[in-house]
Parts: C-alpha cells; sequence; structure tokens
C-alpha cells in the first residue's frame, strides 16, 4: 500500500493486480497479424502520459489506484488536491512514478516504458545535433 498526504490526511493507493486490471482495460490496441484480436494497454498509455506531465492522467491514476481504499477519495478531492497552489506536482509526479516502478504488478511494465522513452530521447537528440552540425 502507497500514501500520500492530501489535505493533512493519509490517502491510501493500491498499485497491485486490481489496478493494473483496471487501468489496462482503459485502453486497447489492435494485436499485429491477428484480426479481431486487441490487447490493453491502459498502463502503457498513461505512464506515458505521466512522463509528459499530464495531470488529467495523473488524477486517472491516482482515482484508479485509490479504487477499493479506505477512505475512497472522489476525483473532486483529487481535484482540488491538484489545484491546491500548496501542492508540488512535480513531486506528486514523481512519487506516483516511483509508485509505479516498485509495485510488483506494474514494475516491468512501467521500467519498459521508461526506458524506451529515453531511448527516443536519445535518438532525437543525436539527429537534433547532427543537424545542428550539417548547419554550422
Amino acid at each position: 500500500m502507497y500514501e500520500l498526504e492530501m489535505n493533512g490526511q493519509m490517502v491510501p493507493f493500491n498499485f497491485g493486480m486490481s489496478f493494473l486490471r483496471e487501468i489496462n482495460k482503459r485502453v486497447s490496441a489492435p494485436v499485429d497479424g491477428i484480426q479481431n484480436v486487441k490487447r490493453n494497454i491502459g498502463l502503457r498509455y498513461s505512464v506515458a502520459k505521466l512522463l509528459d506531465g499530464d495531470v488529467e492522467a495523473l488524477v486517472e491514476v491516482l482515482d484508479t489506484a485509490n479504487m477499493g481504499c479506505d477512505p475512497r477519495i472522489t476525483k473532486n478531492t483529487l481535484d482540488k488536491f491538484i489545484d491546491n497552489p500548496d501542492t508540488d506536482i512535480d513531486d506528486v509526479f514523481e512519487k506516483v512514478l516511483g509508485f509505479l516502478k516498485t509495485a510488483n504488478a506494474t514494475k516491468k511494465i512501467v521500467l519498459d516504458v521508461v526506458d524506451a522513452v529515453e531511448r527516443e530521447k536519445a535518438k532525437q537528440e543525436a539527429m537534433d545535433k547532427m543537424k545542428m552540425e550539417a548547419m554550422a
């Protein structure tokens, strides 16, 4: 169980199998070469959005991870937490990604996505550098 402090109260989050099943079914993609078969990829999609700093994705992930927890918080509570000027949003993103990187149900997928994003960024930086050198 993971926790974040919201409005002076510790709020629990569970990034286990129930979270994984729920978040995964929200986005699906066709499986290459197999007609009428789709693969649930919601966690991959959500992690990519978190890495991009998407606040709506952050709220969606937290809301899903809080399902079945006590106390159950509302999206309105999450919205107020995000909107609060005292909330360090960068810290919240960092903590949630940290939770996802360490939970048994999610860590493999999350680390794969983070690695893929880092490889793509490195490729893009190398291409940008080559373009700059060619222009000089």
